[in-house]
């Protein structure tokens, strides 16, 4: 049996934007290029699904924000959790909660390009969850397009610069 979840959460989702570049704190320019280059790279946000938890897009009143109290590394990303019962649940099986596709919006895995998806915008279809980038394209989630997705994710996951949560 095939089941088919949606959900759209409202709100903004809270999360790091990395470090902004300031002229005042680079180095001097190179010469002939009046511009000034950083003396560091801004660090990159590894905060998966933005900060909330993937456990709670399966229990009622999901998604809801995590807490950084209750975090687990997998995968090259921090996870967030709204408290142990979920960080624990999710150590027992991330591949469970994770979304599928790298956390990519199914639609733009399909046409053949890695889409970012908003993890308040989301369906479970056969207990697996994918993110949208907005409510029309989470309007053509099915068990139609999850499968021509989970084909064509292989070849585009080398596409992405970091690690898939799947």
């Amino acid at each position: 049996m095939i089941g088919l979840a949606i959900g759209l959460a409202s709100g903004t989702a809270p999360g790091r934007l990395p470090a902004a570049l300031s002229a005042e704190a680079g180095a001097p320019a190179e010469p002939g290029r009046g511009a000034v280059r950083p003396e560091t790279l801004p660090a990159v946000d590894l905060l998966a699904l933005r900060g909330f938890d993937a456990v709670s897009d399966f229990l009622p009143g999901g998604p809801v924000a995590g807490c950084p109290a209750f975090e687990v590394t997998w995968r090259g990303r921090v996870w967030r959790f709204d408290g142990a019962a979920n960080r624990d649940a999710f150590r027992r099986d991330p591949e469970a909660y994770a979304p599928r596709l790298g956390g990519y919006d199914p639609v733009g895995v399909v046409e053949g390009r890695p889409v970012d998806a908003d993890p308040l915008v989301f369906a479970r279809v056969a207990m697996r969850l994918y993110l949208f980038r907005d409510a029309g394209r989470r309007a053509l989630a099915g068990p139609d397009l999850a499968a021509r997705a989970e084909a064509r994710w292989p070849g585009l996951r080398a596409l992405t610069d970091s690690t898939p949560p799947d």
